[in-house]
């Protein structure tokens, strides 16, 4: 064996399985590795919350540009507008993908906020969860998604996408009314395809988003700040 290996560890040593014992006991300082923890897990949320926001970003400027380009001239096509609809469906799926990715890092941040910060601003009110050590190793060991991918879409679709898409949709309606010589719905004709099948399909993709935005359930995203809550706890 060459003298520059590392010595063999015997994991029966307790030295060896108390390794980090200690590690982040509540009576260490700001400057210790829980801090350290801290301010890693809150740099990680926000490059996944820079992440979210370029999504967003790109979505409103599609958005503008196929407005603009239906409007630009009565010749344009009605039905790109109704591929801005499509578009913003990919953008909030990949949203809603990294939403959930995101969702991981905040969660051990509120955590942390919850039950270290917190505690050691105000003692006297106690920690928000006594197993949150074990939660919160558990989740370092076996790192998981918090919330469904149902969950993300509809956070997403009530902050942005709902939104976008009534935009699109608002222009879209001008467009195959006001804009166009045919009675509603035949105006709405895409080809061969009936103007009566193209807005009952419209129709119907809209009522999904909104069913699944607003459905009553229970939200398992960690420390969402929802207007119904804040307005209630300022009462």
């Amino acid at each position: 064996m060459s003298d520059d290996a590392p010595p063999e560890v015997d994991p029966t040593d307790p030295e060896y399985r108390n390794v980090g014992e200690g590690l982040l006991d509540e009576e260490m300082g700001p400057s210790s590795a829980m801090a350290h923890l801290y301010r890693g897990e809150v740099h990680r949320m926000k490059f996944w919350r820079e992440r979210l926001d370029r999504t967003t970003r790109w979505a409103v400027i599609v958005v503008a540009a196929i407005v603009t380009w239906a409007f630009s001239s009565p010749d344009n096509p009605h039905y790109v507008l109704l591929v801005g609809v499509a578009t913003l469906g990919i953008f909030l799926t990949i949203e809603a993908r990294r939403y959930r990715g995101y969702e991981i890092w905040r969660s051990r941040v509120r955590i942390m906020q919850e039950n270290v910060w917190a505690y050691g601003l105000d003692p006297s009110v106690g920690v928000a969860d006594e197993a949150w050590r074990e939660k919160l190793s558990r989740d370092y060991r076996t790192p998981t998604l918090k919330i469904s991918a149902e969950e993300a879409l509809a956070h997403r679709l009530r902050r942005i996408y709902l939104p976008l898409s009534g935009v699109v949709l608002a222009a879209w309606l001008i467009r195959v009314t006001a804009f166009s010589s045919e009675p509603f719905p035949a105006s709405a004709a895409v080809g061969m395809i009936p103007g009566t099948a193209v807005t009952a399909a419209v129709g119907l993709v809209y009522l999904a988003a909104v069913v699944v935005a607003c459905r009553p359930r229970t939200w398992h995203a960690k420390g969402e700040l929802r207007a119904e809550e804040l307005r209630k706890r300022n009462r």
